[in-house]
């Protein structure tokens, strides 16, 4: 699941710091003097075995790092969620730092397919694994559940599996029409196909019902301001209804992440039992394709264009917008067809309209009207018109045909 903010953390040493730093801890262990640069070409060697050229945790391409304890190669990000757990795994730089005869034969002998045989033996069809691309706690706890908590391996028991979609607990929630975010309970029931949250008193029941069919989570951390910001999206009535809501311990919103997984896939295979689950995975939760602001006009396209955000839900097909990306509510949303329905993504405006403050301009053309935008720079304008083109490209499916058929109706 991406959190579109997967970059290195500010924390975060250099490759030369990292490398001097392996040296002085674990450059020399085993065997005697070693041919340095033998060693070295032999390691590259090595990653260029089936497994090895991707990182064994997230799968970002070319890891110029190595767990000598655990036997595999990993990228610079995941190596310092490893260099974390000294009791389960040592790190060292395969071209700045020293490797040994012993170090590299462990090397040889093991690698990342051998890691995930082991380590990822029995991973649940629901839980979340990490692309390179995604947030620093999602892959943190997937690191540690495999290597700390070993919750995979194949001696692993399935204790948990029927209450895998179930779970209850306090979570940080921002106020609907307030920024303070408050403590309030929440209630994940797979047999009863939703999500509840309820205020500390509890008077009136829940505060809001989330049924499964339409729920969504992603992980958020920019957005919300905290690293274990969660996004929690459903359709109330015809509008998308965004719940924002963190925790102070990672492991924690991981969890709930993994089980509001766990009770999607449930309710999916109870919707869709003929459906692989190769099928179904992929829409248990998913992220919006593409954020960010743009600038809008409106429909008689004589109004002054103004500031919104702007979310592109592949999936859903919609361009939803907002007033600011923190809203409860989109103040709107546009479908996007297919392009051979009379959808299209033009570049720039009609000759006759004028941008208020930015100045290139991308025109979605449907079979009703056209919507008009501006994008801050050509850089943004290209971005926007490659992610739309993206969902225009993408065939319909029946579900997609009522969307748009509803749009029309309350267009």
């Amino acid at each position: 699941m991406r959190c579109h903010f997967g970059k290195p953390s500010s924390a975060s040493p250099s490759p030369a710091s990292l490398g001097a730093e392996a040296l002085r801890d674990g450059g020399r262990e085993g065997s005697a003097m070693a041919d340095r640069d033998g060693n070295r070409r032999e390691l590259l060697e090595l990653l260029k075995m089936p497994g090895n050229t991707r990182c064994a945790d997230c799968g970002a391409p070319d890891p110029d790092w190595a767990s000598y304890k655990l036997g595999i190669f990993v990228c610079l990000n995941c190596s310092g969620i490893h260099r974390n757990l000294p009791e389960i795994s040592k790190i060292k730089s395969i071209r700045l730092d020293f490797w040994d005869d012993d170090l590299v034969k462990y090397m040889r002998a093991h690698g990342n397919l051998g890691a995930r045989a082991k380590y990822e033996a029995v991973v649940p069809l629901y839980y979340y694994r990490p692309q390179a691309v995604d947030c620093m706690v999602l892959k943190e706890q997937w690191i540690r559940a495999k290597y700390e908590r070993q919750e995979f391996t194949a001696d692993q028991t399935d204790e948990c599996k029927d209450s895998a979609g179930n779970k209850e607990g306090f979570l940080w929630k921002r106020g609907k029409d307030k920024a303070q975010f408050l403590l309030r309970r929440f209630v994940l029931s797979e047999r009863e196909g939703v999500l509840k949250y309820f205020t500390k008193e509890d008077i009136k029941g829940p505060k809001a019902i989330m049924p499964l069919k339409v729920l969504n989570a992603m992980f958020q951390a920019e957005k919300i301001g905290n690293p274990n910001g969660l996004q929690i999206t459903y359709i109330k009535g015809i509008l998308s209804r965004n719940v924002f809501v963190y925790h102070e311990r990672g492991k924690e919103i991981v969890d709930w992440f993994n089980a509001i997984r766990a009770a999607r896939l449930h309710y999916l295979k109870t919707e869709f039992p003929n459906a692989a689950a190769a099928e179904l995975i992929p829409r248990i939760t998913r992220n919006y394709l593409k954020e960010g602001y743009m600038e809008k006009t409106g429909p008689k396209q004589r109004e002054a264009f103004r500031k919104r955000w702007f979310t592109l839900d592949l999936q859903e097909r919609k361009l939803l917008y907002y007033k600011d990306p923190m809203d409860a509510y989109e103040q709107g949303a546009v479908f996007i067809g297919n392009k051979d329905h009379g959808y299209q993504v033009k570049e720039g405006l009609p000759r006759e309209i004028k941008g208020k403050k930015w100045k290139a301009g991308v025109t979605i053309v449907t079979p009703g009207r056209q919507f008009l935008f501006t994008c801050e720079n050509e850089k943004d304008q290209r971005a926007w018109m490659e992610a739309l083109n993206e969902v225009i490209s993408r065939t319909m499916m029946p579900q997609d045909y009522a969307a748009e058929a509803s749009f029309r109706r309350q267009s």
